[in-house]
């Protein structure tokens, strides 16, 4: 029986610790709760290092989230939206969380009209649970929220904002570097549900959008169990062991 190389066999463990390594880890993934809820999905948001955790019901179109940003300055806020009507700002309805004097910040919900025209009043979907917390080691603040979407809605445009400051209980104007532009995005409901694997949320060009015209994109991953990188990970680890130990079968001393 001919031999086989043992550089070889070199070669090809070495290619298996590649394939068994991961490729890319959610910051999201590691990131836990004082409110004891668990999320299945968790995103790392394309800009201004910001994330959302998400549980979506089919049965009522309801999307329970926890967004988590730090605003620009310990005294600003934060903010995550939906907009059913276009892909940017304007005509987006948004949950705030605002610095306040009272510990934990103070959540209010706005309407942008327009870039000129933001108008704190109730939003024209049901909004619940409204909350918020600051972490006192990291400064960032989470707000929870759950929400009515459409009936059989599979996707939407998101868009999320951080702020420095708050003035007489408003919040102050946020920067508009290319990074606030770009704090939009695509949330695909149906991808993450139907395959219980990764999704993909991607920020669209055109529309109303206040950004430069780009498509950037951020994995979301399914956080119950094992995730789908993990899956995958532990079928690279049995396929490698498998073919290693015939290939060195082969091995003649």
């Amino acid at each position: 029986m001919a031999s086989l190389p043992f550089s070889a066999l070199s070669l090809f463990f070495s290619l298996c610790v590649l394939l068994v390594l991961p490729t890319h880890s959610l910051t999201c993934t590691s990131q836990k709760f004082t409110n004891n809820k668990f999320y299945t999905n968790c995103t790392d948001l394309p800009a201004l290092k910001s994330y959302l955790h998400y549980n979506y019901s089919s049965s009522n179109s309801s999307l329970s989230v926890a967004f988590i940003a730090s605003p620009v300055k310990p005294d600003g806020w934060t903010g995550w939206g939906i907009n059913l009507n276009g892909t940017g700002m304007a005509g987006a309805q948004v949950i705030l969380a605002l610095k306040s004097s009272k510990g934990a910040p103070e959540v209010k919900t706005y309407n942008i009209i327009s870039y000129g025209d933001i108008r704190e009043e109730r939003l024209s979907f049901d909004v619940w649970d409204l909350s918020a917390e600051t972490n006192a080691t990291t400064g960032e603040f989470t707000i929870y929220a759950s929400v009515k979407l459409p009936e059989k809605v599979e996707s939407f445009n998101h868009i999320w904002q951080v702020g420095a400051a708050v003035n007489n209980g408003k919040p102050v104007k946020h920067e508009f570097a290319a990074e606030n532009k770009d704090a939009k995005a695509t949330l695909e409901l149906t991808t993450a549900q139907k395959t219980g694997k990764s999704a993909t949320t991607t920020t669209p060009a055109g529309g109303n959008s206040t950004g430069n015209g780009t498509t950037n994109s951020s994995n979301t991953t399914t956080t119950g169990g094992n995730s789908g990188s993990y899956r995958i990970k532990e079928m690279n680890v049995g396929f490698c062991f498998a073919v290693f130990v015939l290939l060195a079968s082969f091995i003649v001393f």
